[in-house]
């Protein structure tokens, strides 16, 4: 599944929008905004960006995990090798899970405040009035889904597509240039 990221100046672009997808079947929970704009995103009923959606919360997490997996290992490891501290099996056991869950709870607490990084280059437009439209399409349905943007929406303007799950190892999202080519 991929995700077009479309920045659209005025909301009612975003609701012709929000229309024709329904139209082509697009349900709500593969279409979401994000704007300044919350209240008339919200009246006008359509879709908005969910906590996850806003905030990196879960690739914090998933980034937590793995540090404290890496610290359980260790600390297991030292102990079994070296016989220091003497504990039972299960005691190492708990000890590993209690690092690896510790590692996704304190992560978690930074995620929670980190605009999430899919979102975060387009924050200037957001914070300027613009809205940003989040389209989930199967890889199947890419080009189809574009060609339609474009001829229904030509003012909305795509800027970057990426999958749309987390990808801890990721810092940043490839933008697509006004001129369609990837801006790096």
């Amino acid at each position: 599944m991929k995700r077009l990221f479309y920045l659209v100046d005025s909301i009612d672009s975003v609701e012709a929008i929000s229309k024709d997808l329904h139209e082509e079947g697009v349900k709500d929970w593969r279409f979401h905004v994000e704007g300044k704009n919350e209240s008339g995103i919200y009246t006008r009923r359509l879709h908005t960006a969910t906590f996850f959606e806003k905030k990196d919360f879960v690739r914090y997490v998933e980034r937590g995990l793995m540090i404290g997996t890496l610290i359980g290992l260790v600390l297991v490891t030292f102990g079994l090798i070296t016989g220091y501290p003497p504990l039972p099996l299960a005691a190492w056991v708990a000890l590993f899970v209690f690092a690896v869950l510790a590692g996704g709870w304190i992560a978690g607490f930074g995620g929670v405040h980190a605009e999430n990084y899919k979102i975060r280059p387009f924050h200037s437009a957001i914070e300027n009035g613009e809205f940003l439209v989040m389209v989930d399409v199967p890889k199947e349905h890419l080009a189809t889904m574009r060609r339609l943007m474009q001829k229904n929406h030509p003012e909305a303007r795509l800027r970057a597509i990426d999958s749309n799950h987390t990808n801890p190892f990721s810092r940043r999202l490839r933008l697509i240039s006004e001129s369609g080519t990837p801006a790096d």
